[in-house]
């Protein structure tokens, strides 16, 4: 697809670090699938994608963590 930001790059598979951040608690996830921009680097997660990152940023958040570095696995 044609990026959405850019308007010139294709995105192309590949994997991503994806940085969520709430108050005081960072949650950085590794080697995330996803779309990402040849041109400019824009990435585009699935929605599924999406569910499982929020999901286990809310789990780190509510198990009190400041700082928590998780390898993405599907």
């Amino acid at each position: 697809m044609i990026c959405v930001i850019c308007k010139h790059g294709e995105t192309q598979p590949g994997m991503v670090t994806v940085t969520l951040q709430r108050n005081e608690c960072i949650v950085i996830l590794k080697g995330v699938p996803t779309d990402v921009c040849d041109n400019c680097g824009e990435y585009y997660l699935s929605d599924t994608v999406t569910e499982q990152v929020l999901q286990r940023a809310e789990v780190a958040i509510n198990n009190g963590a400041e700082v928590e570095i998780l390898r993405y696995a599907a």
